[in-house]
Parts: structure tokens; sequence; C-alpha cells
């Protein structure tokens, strides 16, 4: 049976116009969606229309849209303190935090951490530590990264130029390196080598001969699985040569995980997917379930600035760390399990879709974290972002809210509490929307 579209009313147009003469130009809107409420992996705008929530406010709202459990945590904190500032006293819900998040470090030593109100602020965190502790200058990112877009986390981000354009010079130090994307390799194999330990040998060979010399560099920052840049996931060899290439010269490996942690991909950091220890990695997104908050996470032995080397007045809110409580609470819960689950029977469910839909290509994902490559054509690859773009304005218009990624990604990012009868009704809408698109394109 077909979806009936969604028309945008007078209230929505009204609300949107007041919007556009106050704030910043510089809000990129997806699409016209003006929310009045919303409940799990369920959204209702203000004229009464209800969506399915396949992008969870850019991977945040993991535990769903205003869980009981979570709403409880956050009255209850409001009605005993809102704020009183982390970096200069002291409150039993943040520790309570700091030791289930040291519970659940992807390394043997004990972490200390600094929380944030923003994934930016905690790879901000990281890139001063990093310094802190090296005494060392330099950087080395990724093509196609997205770290924030403060002026540090914007020097690591390599995703879109238009990001940086207008703000140069940013911080100096960086240099960015191919992502190891199988799907459209840029450098060389040799025969039986892994394309992620390619990369690796890349920087080894050329960067660190010819751009920035390995003793200069503090860290290494990375994606274990690249967000903004495309939902790509590196060979399974690239994580562990990184790992030994930071050990061989006195680097830090940092992780981003503020998209890819938190449960989203079947287990609490992704980065435990290639058998990796980071030195320091960075949270967010997901961890508060839509409260502001950040983390910056490091082994004991890299947090060794001392007293006022960093501050916030602000991260660690009070009401955001008593959220994240009861979000960490619900991922191991259940959440957790069921978004490899159910991010398993997307995944399957999308490939049997791929007969249907020539422009549709290459599904790949892990737990609920899922990309689909939307191409001219499988055989030359060759992306189609105006297509992509349209099947997310048609699923949009049919009741799915759904966002693309890189070049010419559609990304799928649930709520991790999502069931499977609501999954099979979102496919449902994605069929469509693709079918529309590809009729019109």
């Amino acid at each position: 049976m077909a979806v009936k579209k969604i028309s945008l009313g007078s209230k929505a147009q009204q609300l949107i116009a007041r919007d556009e003469r106050l704030f910043s130009t510089s809000n990129a809107r997806e699409y016209p969606l003006v929310i009045d409420r919303a409940r799990g992996a369920e959204v209702w705008d203000i004229e009464g229309n209800r969506y399915i929530d396949f992008m969870s406010g850019i991977a945040v709202t993991g535990t769903g849209h205003a869980h009981p459990e979570v709403v409880k945590a956050i009255k209850e904190q409001a009605e005993k303190f809102v704020h009183i500032c982390l970096s200069d006293f002291y409150y039993e819900v943040a520790v309570e935090l700091a030791e289930k998040l040291n519970e659940i470090r992807p390394f043997k030593e004990p972490a200390r951490m600094f929380f944030t109100n923003s994934g930016a602020e905690a790879v901000e965190a990281a890139m001063k530590l990093a310094r802190y502790h090296t005494k060392r200058p330099n950087y080395i990112a990724f093509q196609g990264a997205f770290h924030g877009r403060t002026m540090g986390a914007l020097s690591l981000t390599g995703s879109k130029f238009v990001q940086k354009a207008g703000f140069q010079p940013l911080v100096p130090g960086v240099t960015h390196v191919p992502y190891p994307n199988e799907y459209r390799p840029v450098i060389a194999q040799r025969p039986g080598e892994d394309y992620g330990e390619a990369i690796v040998r890349y920087i080894e060979d050329r960067v660190f001969a010819t751009t920035v010399p390995p003793e200069s560099v503090a860290a290494i920052f990375v994606e274990p699985i690249q967000g903004e840049g495309g939902y790509i996931i590196p060979p399974q060899g690239f994580l562990p040569a990184l790992r030994r290439l930071c050990d061989q010269h006195g680097i830090l490996l940092v992780v981003d995980e503020i998209q890819t942690g938190v449960g989203r991909t079947g287990k609490w950091w992704a980065v435990e997917h290639f058998g990796v220890e980071p030195d320091i990695y960075t949270s967010a997104k997901g961890l508060a379930s839509g409260m502001p908050l950040g983390a910056m996470i490091a082994r004991e032995s890299v947090m060794t600035w001392g007293h006022g080397a960093h501050g916030s007045t602000y991260g660690g809110n009070p009401v955001a760390c008593a959220a994240a409580v009861a979000t960490l609470r619900l991922i191991e819960g259940g959440y957790m399990q069921n978004a490899a689950e159910v991010g398993a029977f997307v995944t399957d469910a999308l490939e049997e879709l791929l007969p249907r839909h020539p422009h549709m290509d290459h599904v790949r994902g892990k737990g609920l974290m899922i990309g689909v490559e939307i191409v001219k054509d499988r055989t030359s690859r060759e992306p189609a972002p105006m297509l992509r773009n349209q099947v997310v304005q048609e699923a949009f218009q049919r009741g799915l809210l759904v966002l693309g990624a890189g070049t010419s990604t559609l990304r799928l990012i649930p709520p991790l509490m999502v069931d499977r009868g609501t999954a099979e009704e979102a496919l449902h809408i994605l069929d469509e929307a693709l079918s529309a698109a590809e009729a019109a394109s």
C-alpha cells in the first residue's frame, strides 16, 4: 500500500518564517520539520503529522525521545540543584557517571575523564591534553573526518570545505591523510595487503618522510567508523596497524567515538570491533539522550596536566550527568543488544532491496549505524548526491526522517530502542522514497 505524502501546513510555515527572521544564516536545515513532541522512535510535528525517526537528532537520542527513566532522572536532579561547576566543586552524580564510564572503558589501564558540553569541546580537550602530555606540536587527521566546528576541532575536520571556508587560518600543525574507503580506494595496495594497512604504510613512507616527522606528532585523531564522511567502515587491519604505528613513534592514538559510541554499533565503543585500545577517546551525542554532555576520556598515565590547565563552567552539568547515568543503564539493560539485532535485520533488509533499486549500492553498517551508497550506476560507482538528497526529501514527505552523509551516502541511525515492527515500516517508506526519487531523476 502506498504511503500518503505529508504536506507542509500553515502552522509550520508560520513558525519557519518567524525562525528565519531571527536565527543565524549559517543554519542549514535538512527539511522543514517543525517538531511538536516525540516519544521513542516517533516524532509529531505541530500539524499532528507522525514521522518515524531514523536520524535520532543526528545519533543523539539513543534511548528514544523522552524515555520515562531519563525524564525522571532529569526532573529529580533539577529539583536538587541545576548547577555548581564541576571544575571547582564536587557532586555525587558526576562521580557516579565517571565511575560507570571508567567501568566500560575500552582499555585496560584506569581512566580519567574531563566532562564538556559537546563533542567539539571534548575534541578540543583531547587536542590540548595530547600536546601537553607529549610536548609535541602536530596532529594527523583524516580526509572526510568530522570532529566539530570550534577552531581546534575544525582544524582536524576534513569532511566539507564549506565548514572551513572563511575561517582560516585555523589551528596550525594538522596534516590530513586518506581514510581507508575500500569502496573508493585512492592508494595502491601491495598484493595481499589489507587496504587499511596500505593507508598506514602511506603515512609511514610518505607523510612522515615528506610532510611531518613522526617525532613532532602528538596524536593521530581517527573515527573508528567515519561518520559525516560517509559511514565508512575501515578494513579490519586499519586500526591495529595505526595502533602499531603510534606505539612505534610515541604518538597518542585518539579515537573519536562521538557518533559511534554508547552502544550505537552494538558495542559500547566502535573501536572494540577492531580489538584496539586507544590512549584517549571522546564521547558526546548519545551519552545523555539529548542533554548537552561530552567527555574526553584518557588513560590515567596520559592525563598528566596539572590543576588549572583546563576547565569548563558548564561541563558535567549535574542534570546532564543524571540523564547520562540513566542513559547508560538503559543501554546496558538491553538497548545495546537491540542495536545489534535490529541493526542486522535492517542491513539484511536493505540488501534485499538492492535488486529493486539500480542506484542503490554498498550497504554497510555495524549495529544501528548503517550507510547505503546512492550512485549513478553500480559499475562506475559514481556518486549521485542530488539523487541521494531527493531520497531524503521523498522519505520526509512520507513520514520518515533520514539524513545524508559524505558525498552520496544515505545514513540510517534510529534510536537504539527501535523495534523490528517500526523498522519494517520505515523500510517500506524508504523503498517508496527510493522509487519516487529514481523515477524523477
